[in-house]
């Protein structure tokens, strides 16, 4: 727990704090969706996909059909979504159960804020994209009429992307399950979240993973034979021709460092909209009079909401590896492509691959359209505490997974490249 490591001892007052305020105000009572004032339902969007979606809907923008891949690759054209992020998943987890199995394997693509589920043979795909009001917004893409049309998906699809999983709020959840032959989830076998914290060995269940990890088991590429999970498949491979046709995708991989890029996001995205949600929350129930707090009670709440987000930026939990992982040059490449690097060339998108995923563990989505569109009070307070965490006073804890040249190099970093986490150094060490 951050608590634990970089924040002062005034953090048991907080915990106790949080605990007596008014039961509408619990930090981990989920907020109403179709409730004011999140109003999930009758919010508009406004966002890359929407935006993009009035434009085709309207006529103004046009695609280009594929004889081979449909309308994939001119739709993650228009998304800007990198061919090279392809992760492949054959358990029957979606929307679009019948058309997937480990022949037929759905491929998801993303970017910092988009992602793209795309399964051969079926006429939909998939679509969702962090949205400043609705946390995660869903969409489908329908080819079955003369000319393909975006349609948001709505509520329906918070029976699976709004649970406990997600934290309660609209996101995504990375499952590792245990999957048959065919693809079908066997449900006596236990299933997992894939996050920082997950161990190797309870990852990627479901998904096929191409890379060398060494040593290092995972569930991937795995199947449940009988009443047990086939381990036996090798589980350092690169290219995927024995499984299924690969010449059908546009990559034959399903790179693991591309996995694991896309499991860090979600879970912030997620802990973005859950304390952005809580804030709104808050404000909403202090201006309609539901709930009044003393400034030092609603400071501390708000420190306590942002010190969740700050623990996943940092990687706090993330398990250390016990040997090195390569993955496919191209994906690395690409995500390395749209770095803010500072005068030393140092970047947060520079990846470590020996013994944890990136050389400077602090997010590259403090970047991002998704943090800029947080509650100012919560942005900034996030800062605060990535400051004081990087740059505190000699008598705070330091991080103690990141060692003290590398806290210094990410606040050097940070202090380059991001204008509002330097004006709020200025504040903070004024």
């Amino acid at each position: 727990m951050l608590t634990q490591k970089i924040l002062t001892p005034i953090w048991t007052f907080v915990l106790l704090l949080a605990s007596q305020v008014p039961g509408n105000c619990q930090l981990e009572t989920p907020v109403p969706l179709e409730e004011p004032p999140i109003r999930y339902s009758d919010t508009p969007d406004n966002n890359r996909v929407s935006q993009w979606a009035a434009k085709l809907n309207s006529g103004q923008s046009k695609l280009e059909e594929d004889p081979e891949y449909g309308y994939l690759p001119a739709v993650l054209q228009a998304l800007e979504i990198p061919v090279d992020s392809q992760t492949l998943v054959y358990s029957k987890t979606s929307l679009q159960i019948r058309h997937i199995s480990p022949r037929n394997p759905r491929a998801i693509y993303f970017n910092d804020d988009t992602y793209l589920g795309w399964v051969r043979g079926s006429s939909l795909m998939e679509l969702s994209t962090a949205d400043p009001k609705l946390g995660a917004a869903f969409y489908l893409l329908d080819a079955t009429g003369t000319r393909p049309r975006i349609k948001r998906a709505g509520y329906d699809c918070l029976g699976c992307h709004a649970t406990s999983m997600t934290l309660n709020v609209p996101g995504h959840a990375m499952r590792s399950v245990m999957a048959n032959g065919d693809g079908r989830v066997e449900t006596r076998h236990k299933s997992f979240l894939t996050e920082l914290k997950t161990p190797f060995e309870q990852r990627f269940g479901g998904w096929y993973v191409t890379g060398q990890l060494g040593n290092q088991k995972h569930l991937g590429n795995a199947f449940v034979r009988g009443e047990t999970i086939d381990l036996s498949r090798p589980t350092n491979i690169d290219r995927l021709e024995y499984e299924f046709d690969t010449r059908r995708y546009l990559k034959p991989h399903s790179d693991v460092i591309a996995l694991m890029v896309l499991s860090h996001q979600i879970e912030l995205h997620n802990k973005f909209t859950k304390a952005d949600f809580q804030i709104r929350k808050l404000q909403h129930d202090e201006e309609s009079g539901k709930l009044k707090l003393l400034p030092a009670e609603r400071t501390l709440l708000i420190q306590k909401l942002a010190e969740s987000v700050v623990e996943t930026m940092l990687f706090c939990d993330e398990q250390i590896w016990s040997e090195p992982i390569q993955g496919h040059v191209d994906f690395q490449k690409q995500f390395a492509a749209s770095s803010q690097r500072d005068s030393q060339g140092r970047s947060l998108r520079d990846f470590d691959l020996q013994t944890r995923l990136f050389r400077y563990p602090c997010s590259y989505l403090i970047y991002s359209a998704a943090f800029d569109d947080l509650t100012l009070e919560l942005r900034q307070e996030i800062l605060r505490q990535l400051g004081s965490a990087l740059h505190g006073s000699a008598d705070k804890p330091s991080l103690v997974h990141i060692s003290p040249e590398t806290q210094k190099a990410i606040y050097e970093i940070l202090l380059e490249t991001h204008p509002e986490f330097k004006q709020s150094e200025v504040d903070r060490v004024k």
